[in-house]
């Protein structure tokens, strides 16, 4: 499932290519055709994450909501190519040359698979498939669904002592707590388990025994790898120095993550194997060597 960085790196690139501009708006799949009807021929506004909630915004003050899931993901095509991505931009896409319409459109090429809802514009288009969610709503209902969430360590309004006040009273483990969207939104199986390694914390610890200087140290380290995230692309969480390369390249390799898929490997840090359990619905990753 895409983390945060991710939803904030989709909505930049929708407020880049689609901000500002009439969109036409489709279900091809035919599952969010009145859906589509509310925001088509609409002006696509701004782009908004939080947590790993999508929401575009549309001049008539309704908001397009998508929560990707495990399998959900965007698809942008304009003249450098076509991309199947879960954030932008990825290299490689043939250039393309882009038909329009005579209002202007792009004439994008026939869907593939199940597009549950496709935007177009004068210089692209975007496709989404896959999705858990997909929705158009009242701003009422968007702040609804932002009350529900935990500050985003991306959004400038984030507030971390509404999170420590949850973590502080709780006998629920560190590890449980930081999945849950209420609690702190857009972090997930691998923030999860590569900020607690990077802090030395026992995934076990429960909430209200981490105490406030970890918790400080925590939420810091966690913005940080979430605003790498956004910058890279990618996520990657192991120091310069614990990488077998102290040059490589930001791209996705086993020797950009600590502790997340590499049971029983030797850690990074002290060489004890990494373990693995279940935890929260996912598999939890951690070095008992360094977080013991």
């Amino acid at each position: 499932m895409p983390e945060g960085h991710t939803l904030h790196r989709l909505a930049a690139h929708f407020d880049k290519t689609f901000g500002g501009t009439t969109v036409r708006a489709g279900s091809p799949q035919g599952r969010f055709a009145d859906g589509a009807a509310r925001i088509d021929g609409r002006v696509l506004t701004e782009g908004e994450a939080h947590g790993k909630h999508l929401f575009l915004g549309f001049d008539s003050g309704e908001w397009l909501r998508v929560h990707l899931g495990l399998y959900g993901a965007w698809t942008f095509g304009d003249a450098d190519g076509e991309r199947h991505l879960g954030a932008p931009r990825t290299p490689g896409a043939d250039r393309i040359e882009l038909e329009r319409d005579v209002d202007g459109f792009v004439v994008p090429p026939e869907p593939v698979g199940a597009v549950r809802v496709r935007l177009v514009n004068s210089t692209g288009w975007a496709d989404l498939r896959g999705a858990s969610a997909c929705e158009v709503i009242t701003i009422e209902d968007k702040r609804a669904v932002q009350d529900r969430l935990g500050p985003d360590p991306l959004r400038p309004d984030a507030d971390p002592e509404r999170a420590w006040r949850v973590v502080d009273r709780s006998r629920t483990t560190i590890a449980a707590l930081l999945m849950r969207q209420d609690v702190i939104a857009g972090i997930g199986n691998i923030y999860r388990a590569e900020s607690l390694f990077r802090a030395g914390i026992d995934p076990m610890t429960p909430g209200r025994e981490l105490g406030r200087e970890r918790w400080d140290a925590l939420w810091e380290d966690l913005s940080a790898l979430l605003r790498d995230g956004v910058r890279d692309g990618y996520i990657i969480t192991t120091r310069p120095e614990d990488r077998p390369d102290p040059d490589v390249h930001p791209v996705p390799r086993p020797d950009t993550l600590y502790v997340c898929y590499r049971t029983g490997e030797p850690c990074r840090v002290c060489s004890s194997p990494i373990s693995a359990t279940e935890l929260a619905g996912r598999t939890l990753y951690w070095c008992p060597g360094c977080q013991a």
